[in-house]
């Protein structure tokens, strides 16, 4: 019969993978690894038998007699070799052309069932504590191959599995269950690798895919058991109806990170970041973090409100960070990042965090970190955060070396079942986009567990990958701890009610194995209930002191607060450091040859800074950038196209058009150890955004920048603006200085190509949490971005960035505004001098500032100031009512902007100033109707709704 083919996994990279022929039958050939060592065995037996061992002496008899002639007569070996790939004629002797293709034909099939083993067998696995099946596919039986009872006891050759050269066909398919079909199912084939491949392949069929575990071993991963079900067994008993979100069912998670921290650091990592969302956090935070007990009782308790009026957060949400000491004396810093309810958003920035690790202490190869991620089945596979972290994971500027995914799979999302939540085989099929493997594991098979825990740290250190981790278990209570689960699951909860936990099913294991006494194991659970109750105490006593974080670390020095606590910076620079700055960044190597278009374009960069030319706004930029690394601050800037810029603007790095190469002009201003890294990023925003702010927390130093390629695109990441960079301080109390570039300006591009969603920001600014910025001017952008990178005092940055004023003739500084000056958050009417004959002030931010000025000229009106307000949040009063009085009391303030009324920042003005400016001055605002979408269509509409904003401005009524 025909060999099958399976409907998964690659058919190439195998030594086992059969192909069809050209006649549609399997081909003898693709066997050719276990062939030819057949071949040549059989060969050495021919010409002595007893070179052979007993083994094989009594298979090539059991063939001779099994193929004798048709007379009854034996065929007699010859000493001549023969070839399975051009096999004698009969009349040449030895084995004939049907006995070759005989032993051929098994032994293929046979392979074929050894590979679909390979690839299907995780479908027989028993992973599921529960004990529901989920098939079984008839490729992994051997009578699918034409293989009979009688055949179970033939030998085959087996020397490339490892082990015994020689099986009979009963004890391969024995091992190949034991390897693929018990506790663990693996997921693998879909690698493109042969090398990969043969390394997992190596690593689970020569040990059963089963790790031997010591002694002291198996007792600590029993101790581990013990803590996390008694934690959660105390807190349920002691704080009943509070939410904890329990992992009771999953409690094997916490004996998995402990191996996983203890095997990482003993290998040498030196950091590790977490990332988890709710469930289990607390018991992660006291078993593996090791939060103190006590504190967590208090937040339980709930005893310090006044501590937490308008700000914090729920204790399941909150971070911690400790050092880890192995058993064999390495340190391991521990990280557990904040996280919000939107599960999975951690991923990316926990990620980054690590990135900012590495890059901080020059691991460039990024060996010293490991990421983890614990992730819940529902979310892994639901939400896209998850796809975009993914394909972060081997892209040169966000790679760390490889993440330790860990899926917690409950089989059930809140009450959705996994029938409704996925179209997918498994919640981790996402992850086969990448070339890593997946481990499928009981989590109530804790040695299993260990095994899994081992070969995927062992992966990511030779492949510097990612690696999943998909632990099988359940949810003992509903969403939480208040909801009842039997309403939508109740057979499935009949049967988690008969459950016992696994640290009993564990225990009663090791006394059977003799690994453990009882007394030994009731020792252990009673010195922890003891430690709880006497923490638990602690805790509610009123003398109680709360630990109180200070920044520190890398944080030492930087603070937040009120915008009152922010430092004044000299953010000039010299004519003689301005001048080599752009030298720098205007050169390149000799024999390097630029776009012929781009040649011009440094030209007049070296111009500008030789004070020949005035500096337009990307030029500006780059000297900002250029100043801030030449000060030996870090800089790291991403986004889709920043290399270039979206508007063909940019050009920091340079391609030589004869050769492809590459020049960097911001990296030979940086210091032989500096760091100077940007970007072209995917297609992404939430997962990008995300990883910048994780870098962000870890690299208060630097200027870090993400921008978007056009600003309204920010909305995708609106999780990561709304979750974390608005209120991070707020709830964790934890700084940021991330820079947000979002180009905006209405310039008829049509609806989505014009706001970068200013309103959006104005709502979340609240207790100077952010900085909002709309500027007007190529030097205000220089210094407002070195401002950034030499405070003291960080908070974010949201820069409304220009588009067309890239390349407006009025839109550029003079090289004196660079040589002089400072950042200034309210820009007055320099072209008035006489402010007593101004009758109307017209207050505008960005881009609309032009077209306003161009239409005074226009109709002459001299007695119209226009002032800026470059800094829109925290709101400078004092600057703005500084520049109001130069003017006489009781002129008409008109707020003039380009967006509808129901956005940009004429309601945000309205709110703080009511009808008129510090009580003086009457204040009204000249806008677009309010409208559901941002911008017209059409250009010309475009065009007359700019007029009329114009003719609404100047109007004397």
């Amino acid at each position: 019969m025909s060999a099958p083919t399976s409907d998964q996994g690659d058919s190439n990279g195998s030594h086992l993978a059969s192909a069809p022929s050209s006649n549609g039958h399997p081909s003898v050939e693709d066997n050719a690894q276990s062939l030819l060592f057949l071949e040549s065995l059989y060969e050495q037996y021919l010409r002595s038998p007893d070179s052979v061992s007993p083994e094989w002496r009594e298979y090539f008899a059991e063939l001779d007699q099994q193929t004798a002639t048709d007379n009854g007569a034996r065929l007699r070996p010859q000493r001549k070799p023969f070839s399975i790939f051009n096999p004698p004629s009969m009349n040449e002797g030895g084995l004939r052309r049907p006995q070759r293709l005989e032993v051929a034909g098994r032994q293929e099939r046979l392979d074929q069932l050894i590979r679909n083993y390979r690839v299907r067998g995780h479908i027989l696995s028993e992973v599921d504590p529960l004990g529901k099946k989920r098939g079984n596919p008839p490729e992994l039986k051997p009578e699918f191959y034409g293989f009979t009872e009688d055949d179970l006891d033939r030998r085959f050759s087996t020397s490339w599995m490892g082990g015994p050269e020689v099986r009979t066909l009963r004890q391969i398919v024995q091992w190949l269950r034991t390897t693929y079909c018990r506790s663990i199912g693996v997921q693998y084939m879909h690698i493109d690798s042969l090398r990969v491949r043969e390394w997992l392949q190596t690593r689970m069929e020569t040990t059963g895919n089963r790790i031997k575990l010591r002694r002291e071993e198996q007792v600590r991963i029993l101790k581990r058991l013990s803590n996390a079900v008694l934690f959660e067994q105390f807190v349920q008993k002691k704080f009943i109806g509070e939410k904890s979100f329990s992992l009771e069912g999953a409690e094997s998670l916490i004996p998995l990170l402990d191996m996983a921290i203890e095997k990482a650091g003993n290998d040498g990592t030196k950091e590790i970041v977490i990332g988890m969302a709710h469930r289990g956090r607390l018991n992660v935070l006291a078993n593996i973090l090791h939060k103190s007990y006590r504190q967590i009782f208090r937040e339980f308790v709930d005893a310090d409100p006044e501590l937490h009026i308008g700000r914090g957060d729920v204790k399941y949400h909150l971070g911690y960070s400790s050092d880890w000491l192995t058993e064999q004396g390495k340190n391991v810093h521990l990280s557990l990042c904040f996280n919000p309810s939107h599960l999975e958003y951690i991923n990316p920035v926990a990620q980054g965090r690590m990135r900012a690790k590495m890059d901080r202490f020059r691991d460039f190869k990024h060996k010293d970190g490991l990421v983890v991620l614990i992730h819940g089945d529902a979310a892994f596979i639901g939400e896209g955060v998850v796809q975009e972290t993914l394909n972060l994971s081997e892209l040169p500027g966000y790679s760390v070396g490889g993440t330790l995914h860990v899926v917690v799979n409950n089989q059930i999302g809140f009450t959705t079942t996994r029938e409704q939540a996925r179209s997918s085989t498994y919640a981790t099929d996402i992850a086969k986009m990448l070339q890593i493997p997946i481990f499928h594991v009981n989590g109530e098979d804790p040695e299993a567990v260990a095994q899994v825990v081992n070969l995927a740290l062992e992966f990511r250190k030779t492949f510097h990958r990612d690696v999943v981790i998909d632990m099988y278990c359940f949810r003992k209570h509903g969403h939480n701890e208040s909801d009842e689960p039997e309403f939508t699951q109740p057979l499935m909860y009949r049967d988690i009610k008969q459950h016992r936990t696994v640290f009993e099913s564990y225990f009663e294991q090791l006394i059977r194995m003799r690994g453990i006494t009882r007394e030994e194991g009731e020792h252990i659970v009673e010195q922890r209930r003891q430690v709880l109750e006497k923490e638990l105490e602690a805790a509610k006593r009123d003398q109680y002191i709360r630990c109180l974080e200070d920044y520190g670390g890398y944080w030492y020095g930087f603070r937040g607060g009120s915008v009152s606590e922010a430092d004044d910076v000299d953010t000039h620079l010299s004519p003689d450091e301005l001048g080599r700055i752009m030298n720098v960044l205007t050169d390149y190597p000799e024999g390097f040859q630029p776009h012929r278009k781009l040649i011009r374009l440094l030209e007049q960069r070296r111009e500008m800074g030789q004070g020949q030319r005035p500096f337009d706004w990307a030029a500006a930029e780059l000297l900002a950038f250029g100043s801030v690394i030449s000060d030996g601050y870090p800089l790291r800037m991403t986004g889709q196209d920043v290399e270039r810029g979206t508007f063909s603007q940019r050009h920091a790095v340079l391609h030589d058009v004869q050769d492809g190469n590459l020049h960097s002009p911001l990296k030979q201003l940086a210091a032989a150890d500096g760091l100077v890294e940007l970007h072209n990023s995917p297609l992404s925003e939430v997962g990008v955004l995300g990883f910048e702010y994780g870098y962000s927390l870890d690299c208060p130093e630097g200027l870090i920048i993400w921008e978007a390629q056009f600003g309204d695109f920010c909305n995708s990441a609106q999780v990561v603006i709304d979750q974390f960079i608005a209120s991070t301080e707020d709830k964790w109390e934890r700084l940021s200085g991330l820079v947000m570039m979002l180009p905006h300006g209405f310039e008829g591009q049509g609806p989505e190509h014009s706001s970068a969603r200013l309103e959006r920001f104005l709502m979340l600014a609240a207790e100077d949490n952010i900085q909002i910025v709309n500027l007007t001017t190529p030097a205000q952008h220089f210094h407002c971005l070195r401002r950034q990178a030499l405070r003291k005092w960080k908070k974010p940055l949201v820069m409304m960035t220009p588009k067309s004023l890239l390349r407006h003739p009025a839109c550029v500084s003079p090289i004196e505004e660079f040589t002089k000056g400072s950042f200034q958050p309210v820009l007055d009417d320099n072209s008035i001098e006489d402010k007593s004959s101004v009758t109307r002030i017209l207050l505008c931010s960005g881009k609309i500032y032009y077209d306003l000025v161009a239409a005074r000229e226009a109709q002459n009106r001299p007695d119209v100031a226009i002032v800026r307000l470059e800094e829109l949040y925290p709101l400078p009063y004092v600057k703005l009512q500084q520049v109001f009085a130069r003017y006489p009391a009781g002129t008409e303030v008109r707020w003039v902007q380009e967006e509808p009324e129901n956005m940009g920042a004429s309601r945000f003005l309205k709110a703080h100033f009511g009808q008129s400016f510090f009580d003086e001055y009457p204040f009204r605002s000249i806008e677009r109707h309010a409208s559901a979408s941002p911008a017209t269509g059409s250009k010309k509409s475009h065009q007359l709704e700019q007029a009329s904003l114009m003719e609404a401005a100047f109007a004397k009524y």
